[in-house]
């Protein structure tokens, strides 16, 4: 068995005059909620063996921030191809990169992580900011994930865990 966990950027500062998509940051609502998931992950058990980002100013802080805020011990790798990913290029992300690890986190963007959850479970779900999808594959290895069925296990919101 194998866990994908999708966690999807926090809130950005649409007026934060970024020079482009790819350069917005987070809102300090996003930074709350980026910290806050590190924590309940953590709290949870949860926590990822690596984390792999895309490369986007907001999803990157959001990767940070929840390691930090929640003490992950976990490696961080920035992966440009998750900026504007489609599903079976996502699942090809995970190949590359999830090796030995039986639990791997990406951080990214929608519409993609909703895709992928319904891919991967046939089940629909609101992936809104800093939300956190942890999906149980039936797989022994990351290599066979396009062809792999899963069992979408917890969907965490930040509001839920914010007062």
């Amino acid at each position: 068995m194998r866990n994908l966990m999708l966690l999807r950027h926090g809130k950005s500062d649409w007026d934060a005059g970024a020079a482009d998509d790819h350069s917005r940051p987070l809102n300090s609502r996003g930074i709350r909620s980026a910290e806050r998931m590190g924590e309940v992950i953590r709290d949870l058990g949860i926590v990822p063996d690596l984390v792999v980002s895309s490369t986007a100013t907001r999803a990157r802080s959001t990767a940070e921030l929840a390691r930090l805020a929640g003490g992950w011990g976990s490696r961080l790798v920035l992966e440009e191809a998750l900026y504007g990913a489609s599903v079976a290029e996502t699942l090809a992300v995970v190949a590359v990169h999830g090796d030995r690890h039986a639990r791997v986190m990406l951080v990214g963007h929608q519409p993609t992580w909703s895709m992928t959850v319904t891919h991967l479970t046939g089940g629909s779900v609101a992936m809104r900011t800093a939300a956190c999808a942890d999906i149980e594959l039936a797989t022994s290895d990351w290599a066979s994930i396009r062809g792999s069925s899963g069992t979408l296990l917890t969907l965490l919101q930040p509001r839920h865990f914010l007062s």
